[in-house]
């Protein structure tokens, strides 16, 4: 097997430099796999781990990360009101045994249905990242014969192709429009990405160079990615009035080209669409030993502040960037890394310490290392958060799947991966829509 890598489109992820990490190990090499920002990760191995995507894709893709409609300064520390809701809005998550023997992947299930009919697939084992934007679908994980309608390019006639990188490698397929039913809530004809769909078989060159092709189940390693980010299009305004190579294509009889595409026909975050409970999730996560643990349960709750189950209560919040998503991490080595995220799609901790020591894309300390530090938003709030580091060979190992000290290299940017959501429950707000403290982008924990 190969080590973990990156799982997320790069630039779909946290909309600029965050991407979903898969690690794999084989035969007892632990080596890297990309997969593309916050959202999938996943290792091949029998005793493979996936790490946070460092996303070198999503980084060098600025632009195209850039969000649409996003919220200023001033609007974001102004508290709005929330309409409340009692709408059914709990998705029930976990991470447990992979086919692909991928640790620290979080599982849900995911509805979708032709618009406006009763006639759906739920499809299981679609990892869940608040690291990207939108729904994405192997056609191999839909029924056979399940016809969803195209979503045209642009103002052409011709049906979209998407391609999205993310640092673990990158997504190619086609856009269509399916009416999302997660719990009670529903987001109505929305552009998802079918991956691997037939009828967009060729894939552009510029897609090809974002490296791995994640168009199946094994260099996914997952059915799919559920990109429940802070920002409610994967694109944004960066591909709304001219064509953008790295994202949308218009493809006539199977013949891609790249072409602009309006806000409305994006693959579009799903939560951002619901009639109510729409400003962001909640991902609560119970924690887990520091040897590990075979399985873990928990929630993906809808909304902020709009049910008794999502209030913010008192925790921190901080303002991410309202073009990137990213927040400042400070170890307490002094070092500083302006470009950090909050990425349930990367299954580990993502960073660089040249005192750590290394095997392959993991750290492996002779002893656990607990590393203080703290996240700051973009207004000069922060939170202390700790930093726990044990040896991958040695959790490996153990046979678990779930861990909150997998740690691993990340030379560009701060990961806080999976790890880190154990044991807390994590806000992530969605750019311009009001919650009790203010428009976001922001995390919360």
């Amino acid at each position: 097997m190969s080590a973990p890598a990156p799982h997320a489109p790069a630039h779909a992820c946290i909309r600029s430099a965050h991407a979903l990490v898969l690690v794999l190990v084989l035969a007892g090499i632990l080596a890297v796999a990309l997969a593309g920002c916050g959202g999938g990760g996943g290792n091949s191995g029998t005793t493979g781990a996936t790490a946070p995507a460092s996303a070198p894709a999503a980084a060098s893709a600025p632009a195209a990360s850039a969000p649409a409609g996003a919220s200023s300064p001033d609007s974001s520390s102004t508290s709005g009101t929330v309409p409340q809701s009692t709408t059914p809005n709990v998705v029930a998550v976990s991470v447990a045994a992979t086919p692909t023997s991928t640790r620290n992947m979080l599982m849900a299930s995911v509805t979708v249905c032709v618009p406006g009919t009763n006639t759906c697939a739920t499809v299981d084992n679609v990892q869940v990242d608040t690291g990207s934007q939108g729904l994405r679908l192997l056609a191999s994980a839909l029924p056979a014969g399940f016809a969803l309608p195209a979503v045209n390019a642009g103002a052409s006639p011709s049906p979209a192709g998407e391609c999205a990188a993310f640092g673990s490698g990158y997504t190619w397929g086609a856009v269509r429009s399916a009416d999302v039913r997660l719990a009670g809530e529903v987001a109505p004809a929305l552009p998802i990405q079918v991956i691997a769909d037939p009828s967009v078989p060729t894939t552009p060159s510029v897609c090809e160079g974002f490296g791995l092709a994640m168009i199946n189940t094994t260099a996914l390693r997952s059915n799919g990615i559920l990109g429940v980010g802070p920002f409610d299009a994967d694109c944004g305004a960066a591909c709304v009035n001219q064509p953008n190579s790295s994202w949308y294509y218009a493809c006539p009889s199977g013949t891609c080209a790249a072409s602009a595409q309006p806000l409305a026909q994006q693959v579009s975050n799903p939560v951002a669409a619901f009639a109510t409970d729409n400003n962001g999730v909640v991902l609560d996560l119970p924690a887990v030993p520091d040897t590990g643990q075979s399985a873990v349960s928990g929630s993906l709750i809808f909304g902020i502040g709009s049910q008794a189950n999502n209030a913010l209560g008192s925790a921190t919040v901080l303002r991410a960037n309202t073009v990137s998503g990213f927040v400042t991490t400070t170890t307490s080595d002094g070092s500083v890394y302006p470009l950090s995220y909050l990425d349930s799609g990367s299954n580990g901790f993502f960073f660089a310490n040249s005192a750590l020591a290394r095997c392959g894309v993991w750290y492996c300390p002779s002893a656990p290392v607990s590393i203080g530090a703290t996240i700051e938003g973009t207004d000069g709030v922060s939170a202390p958060a700790s930093l726990p580091v044990a040896n991958a060979q040695t959790l490996l190992a153990s046979g678990n799947w779930a861990f909150d000290n997998l740690a691993g290299y990340n030379g560009n940017m701060f990961g806080w991966g999976l790890p880190f959501f154990f044991g807390r429950r994590i806000y992530t707000a969605i750019e311009a829509q009001p919650t009790p403290a203010g428009t976001g982008p922001y995390f919360a924990f």
